[in-house]
């Protein structure tokens, strides 16, 4: 592991606020969402950006959004990057970045939770900006997944399916499975306009604490019509040392 930023040293590192938020000693937390201006009057484009926690002990995610200028749902407008234990930083490969509207805000999801002592936390983000002369193509964000699956206790091997349909020719440029403590396996499946079909990425043994960013070294053509399959398993069984109550069924988040 790298000592200091694992992107370098960051262009502009922007704080979640000027002060720091106190995290209770228990009880859950609801996602904090704090609304930052970057100073931003120019079109960014980002290159790279590298989310630290302030205090690794409560915090469980950053996700860091975009809100446009105009004032717009920033849910739906994709983000800059995030963080969950042992990701690694979000990088564009040469010649690509992540477009931002001069003007806009930065809202920080905070997940934090409680450990027995009473916590306080500053997060940020660091921000490494690309050349627009250098930038020839852009790179967007995406989420596949079912929000509507239901463990059952105790069962050891629960499959939830989720696909995503390509309305034209893409370029896949990373991969990044993400469950909770009880995620056992994920595989993400191309099936494409020919119907011959390729794994694009198995992770047999996930592990909650390693939610990596699969990398590809050349960015993977997803041409127009391709179906991408994903299929995960959850152990919800006594079995797994990292389930906190088999007893209780799951549900998502």
């Amino acid at each position: 592991f790298v000592e200091g930023w694992q992107i370098g040293e960051p262009d502009q590192i922007v704080y979640m606020r000027d002060e720091e938020y106190q995290v209770p000693a228990e009880g859950t937390v609801e996602y904090q969402f704090f609304t930052v201006d970057p100073g931003w009057t120019e079109d960014k484009w980002v290159q790279a950006t590298e989310c630290r926690p302030g205090n690794r002990a409560v915090v469980h995610h950053i996700i860091v959004f975009v809100q446009p200028k105009d004032g717009g749902d920033f849910g739906g407008r994709g983000g800059i990057g995030g963080c969950a234990p042992g990701m690694t930083p979000s990088i564009n490969p040469p010649g690509t970045a992540v477009f931002v509207p001069a003007g806009s805000k930065l809202v920080f999801q905070l997940h934090y939770t409680t450990n027995g002592v009473a916590q306080s936390d500053r997060s940020m983000v660091g921000i490494r900006f690309a050349d627009q002369k250098s930038v020839k193509k852009l790179v967007r964000g995406g989420m596949v997944g079912d929000v509507s699956f239901k463990i059952p206790p105790g069962e050891s091997n629960f499959e939830v399916k989720a696909r995503h349909l390509f309305l034209k020719d893409t370029l896949l440029v990373n991969l990044t499975p993400h469950m909770h403590l009880r995620g056992k396996d994920f595989k993400y499946e191309a099936e494409y306009p020919d119907g011959t079909r390729e794994v694009l990425l198995d992770v047999p043994a996930y592990d909650f604490n390693w939610q990596i960013r699969y990398m590809y070294q050349e960015p993977k053509l997803m041409p127009k019509g391709t179906r991408l399959h994903c299929v995960a398993h959850f152990d919800n069984s006594a079995d797994n040392p990292a389930n906190p109550d088999p007893t209780k069924t799951v549900t998502f988040g």
